[in-house]
């Protein structure tokens, strides 16, 4: 698995294109005893807390309100500290217009999530990429499609999310931000929990409550809120200097 340096990059439409074109920062692969990984490792017990009242949580959607929130870099972080802690997981790029999944594990062959979708004669195993680590495996999301949204609304998508459970311990669906596109909201009826990345100092209020609303109306089985601090740097050899922490409800939305 591939550990990149932070670097800055925009697209066109302003965007960040940092996780599109080096990956996400696997710093819990890369250093496991950093002060960051130890914050994502707490960022896992406390969604096992929250997903007591839910139930068994086999499927968890992850987005955030807005781009670059650090929503990929924060799934396959927490991909990787499941699979380091023994459970059999799955990390899925459901993000079909911006995905990240394959550049962030080094995978090649961007047979995904769309050949299934679009293919009824595709099998499940044929899109299922293993990882150097033995307990995790990825699907990436494929080639971009025109009709995303509909793909991932389609019965075949229903199905594969059931097949899918019955497999793992834990999928883990990194999808695009709620308010920029509809593909999360078609998503989280299908889903066990959903877990929202909030990022400090660049997620406004306003942001945060559309999401919340949003949310609210599609009854969305919401396990909490992840804050991502970026302005909490730290001076460090590596670079990093993220602060995560949890919580819950929609308090911070009013």
């Amino acid at each position: 698995m591939a550990f990149f340096k932070k670097r800055y990059q925009t697209g066109r439409d302003g965007l960040s294109t940092e996780t599109m074109l080096q990956g996400a920062r696997l710093i819990t692969a890369a250093e496991p005893k950093n002060p960051v990984s130890e914050q994502f490792r707490t960022i896992r017990t406390n969604i096992d807390f929250a997903s007591v009242a839910k139930g068994n949580v086999k499927t968890l959607l992850v987005s955030s309100a807005l781009p670059s929130e650090g929503k990929s870099t924060l799934t396959a972080n927490l991909a990787v500290v499941y699979a380091q802690q023994g459970k059999k997981v799955l990390l899925v790029d459901t993000d079909l217009r911006r995905p990240t999944v394959a550049t962030t594990f080094g995978i090649t062959d961007n047979h995904g999530l769309t050949n299934y979708l679009a293919d009824a004669k595709s099998e499940v195993g044929s899109i299922i990429h293993h990882t150097r680590m033995n307990t995790l495996d990825v699907i990436v999301s494929g080639p971009v499609p025109p009709n995303p949204a509909e793909l991932l609304a389609s019965g075949r998508m229903t199905a594969l999310i059931g097949d899918l459970r019955q497999q793992y311990d834990l999928v883990i669906f990194d999808v695009p931000p709620f308010l920029m596109v509809t593909d999360a909201q078609v998503l989280m009826s299908k889903m066990d929990g959903v877990a929202v990345v909030v990022s400090g100092g660049q997620t406004t209020k306003n942001a945060l409550k559309r999401t919340a609303e949003m949310l609210k109306l599609s009854e969305a089985p919401v396990i909490g809120f992840i804050y991502n601090d970026r302005n909490r740097k730290k001076k460090s050899d590596n670079g990093y200097g993220y602060g995560y922490g949890y919580g819950y409800g929609y308090g911070d939305a009013k």
